[in-house]
């Protein structure tokens, strides 16, 4: 394979001392291992997605967004993103981030966080999101639109949480399907009704906490088992629990729950440590409806 000299660029490195080859696999992408010598003559390794149409630069920007959104609150949680853009060659675009490598085990006296992914997402869900440029707090949303999937999610910034998840998520997610399957009048209905009446009691920014709402916190976006899994950021130091293809924005960090519970593979141990260490939303006897209001968008998304 040859490295396209836009990546060269992105990523300062000479062509003469890197190389590129195909790993691994995605769904929406070709995925590829860039290794390279340094000028202190240390080798890093890079991994790097690829891929055609305007769809895919979308996807790569809200991605690598993403992953420096976790990853500068919890720097053991995910590998951070050095670059994306257009390819040189007009054949698409181009994401590059830590590679991270799976193989092996940890050697005796490599000193990781010592965090389990439990712990880790604890503390991502309780470090209130950074403030956006031109605004005097924290807020919902993100700086770019990110993809749950193949599905293109809008992120506009809102001081209201319900309002957020009402528009951006659930009435987001009932365009699509329209444009995709056609339009079902019982399931517009059933949809808005859940936008504007539900969400409001449920979620509703004067209900949560008695009254005094919820701060925004980076939230992953699309975790479940396919997307967690273990290995050295970077290819370098102690093996870490870690997630990827993150989907991110500024939310509520129960939102957070609807995909995990969803498709399985963080039991009941790992939840209970989860809630030791961020506590669930007031009022907790709603807390498993809103856990089920927010699975609401994911299979609504799974059949988009």
């Amino acid at each position: 394979m040859k490295i396209d000299p836009a990546i060269l660029r992105a990523l300062s490195l000479d062509a003469a001392q890197t190389t590129i080859k195909s790993h691994g696999g995605s769904g929406f992408s070709s995925t590829a291992k860039i290794s390279t010598t340094l000028k202190d003559r240390t080798e890093k390794h890079f991994f790097m997605k690829t891929g055609r149409g305007k769809d895919a630069e979308i996807m790569f920007k809200g991605e690598h967004a993403s992953l420096n959104a976790i990853h500068n609150s919890v720097p053991s949680l995910c590998p951070a993103s050095f670059a994306e853009g257009t390819l040189e060659d007009g054949s698409g675009a181009f994401l590059v981030t830590d590679f991270l490598d799976k193989s092996g085990s940890s050697g005796a006296g490599e000193e990781g966080s010592g965090m389990s992914l439990a712990a880790k997402l604890a503390k991502l869900h309780t470090t209130p999101a950074p403030i956006p440029e031109g605004f005097g707090k924290s807020i919902f949303g993100f700086p770019e639109p990110t993809c749950c999937g193949d599905t293109e999610q809008p992120n506009d910034y809102t001081e209201s949480w319900a309002d957020f998840y009402a528009n951006n998520r659930l009435l987001a997610i009932l365009k699509k399907s329209e444009r995709t399957n056609g339009k079902d009048a019982s399931l517009r209905t059933l949809v808005e009704k859940t936008a504007t009446e539900t969400v409001p009691r449920l979620i509703g920014d004067d209900h949560l906490n008695n009254g005094e709402g919820i701060t925004p916190v980076v939230v992953h976006g699309d975790l479940w088992s396919g997307n967690k899994g273990r290995g050295r950021i970077g290819g370098q130091g102690a093996i870490e629990e870690v997630v990827f293809d993150p989907s991110a924005c500024y939310a509520h960090s129960e939102y957070e729950l609807g995909i995990m519970q969803m498709f399985g593979g963080f039991g009941g141990s790992f939840m209970k440590e989860y809630h030791s260490n961020c506590q669930k939303t007031e009022p907790v006897d709603e807390y498993e409806d809103r856990v089920r209001l927010y699975e609401l968008y994911h299979h609504l998304n799974h059949h988009a």
